[in-house]
């Protein structure tokens, strides 16, 4: 068995020693090459030809943010990120997403050592899921691309129907494709991404300004309003539920599902028993099987359900399993979704 070849940059001496172990003890992965900073790692690529890199964030000589950015246009790759819990560390995690890297793991506050060996499965699946995953190269002096207008055409303010969509790896990117191409009048919209809670407010918020719809982090039993959608927070699962003639959020911290919490299963169950006919269900790109059975349901239950397409995916992984289960109506391109979903639910021209 060929094994997954594994670059480590990061200027810590300890980091580097934990996540070497955590990765040799894969038994589909080695580290082939350890680096302090960017500098030394550019050398080290070339000589070693890795699979994935794993990249640190603040590091001495070149940033890790000004490192991905040149590696993407020059030479992309896969890249899972290693951030800091930080109000700083996520925007700047954040933005690496919009750069190219694939997904990222967090430093424990304290207790590196012990907490990274925590997340040892967890690591082990994200540099799998990396080296599966489309890379695309960055123009040279490419610019912030700025946000797509949104589609056009009236759309009535609807309270009846709603939209709920769940992704994983790669979804960050693929949710502002999404969200930024819907107008104002959408109707109201659920999300449940796989994101750990400190970073969800936060791309929650960055959402929130390029969309032309209201983007927030869920609260406990709100009411879902058209123009606004709602990202789960991290650290619990998103229902929707009804009271009268209204839908509210429900936030769950029930057991993961799916080792997730928020999982989008449990979003799109519920969405299958409150919401019937009323939704239409998307599920975008993402590593493993959440959400598979969930938009399996909302199918058998009326709803209309869309799958992300293969090529358009960073991981063809959750769309996949709702493909093979039977539980898309329709497979369409990340460039598409946001038409298809707006069509179906009534859009006039």
């Amino acid at each position: 068995m060929k094994k997954i070849k594994v670059l480590i940059i990061d200027d810590s001496a300890l980091i580097r020693g934990v996540i070497k172990e955590i990765i040799n003890a894969q038994p589909d992965m080695e580290v082939v090459g350890q680096a302090p900073d960017p500098v030394t790692a550019r050398d080290l690529i070339k000589q070693v030809n890795p699979d994935v890199l794993t990249l640190d964030v603040e590091m001495p000589r070149m940033n890790g943010l000004e490192f991905l950015e040149k590696l993407m246009r020059l030479r992309p790759m896969p890249v899972v990120m290693v951030s800091s819990l930080t109000e700083r560390g996520n925007e700047v995690t954040l933005r690496a997403l919009e750069l190219g890297a694939v997904d990222f793991v967090t430093k424990p506050r304290v207790g590196v050592s012990d907490g990274l060996n925590e997340l040892a499965g967890d690591i082990g699946d994200k540099i799998r899921a990396a080296a599966r995953a489309r890379v695309r190269r960055h123009a040279l002096n490419e610019a912030a691309p700025s946000a797509p207008a949104p589609l056009a055409g009236q759309f009535l303010h609807t309270t009846e129907k709603l939209v709920c969509v769940g992704s994983s790896t790669g979804g960050t990117e693929a949710l502002k494709e999404v969200l930024t191409r819907m107008p104002a009048s959408a109707p109201g919209i659920l999300i449940t991404q796989h994101m750990p809670e400190t970073f969800t407010a936060s791309f929650a918020a960055r959402l929130n300004t390029l969309s032309a719809m209201t983007v927030k982090e869920a609260e406990h039993n709100e009411r879902i309003l058209p123009g606004h959608a709602y990202v789960a927070p991290g650290h619990s699962h998103l229902l929707v539920k009804k009271s009268g003639a209204y839908y509210y959020t429900e936030l769950s911290q029930g057991e993961p599902v799916n080792r997730h919490r928020p999982s989008v299963d449990v979003l799109f169950h519920s969405a299958a028993r409150i919401l019937g006919p009323n939704a239409v269900g998307v599920i975008l790109t993402g590593m493993g099987k959440d959400g598979a059975q969930g938009l399996l349901a909302m199918r058998r239950a009326g709803a209309h359900t869309i799958a992300q397409n293969e090529a358009s995916c960073v991981v063809y992984g959750m769309p996949k399993a709702a493909v093979e289960l039977g539980a898309a109506v329709e497979v369409a391109p990340l460039l598409d979704v946001s038409a298809r979903v707006l069509d179906r639910l009534g859009r006039r021209s």
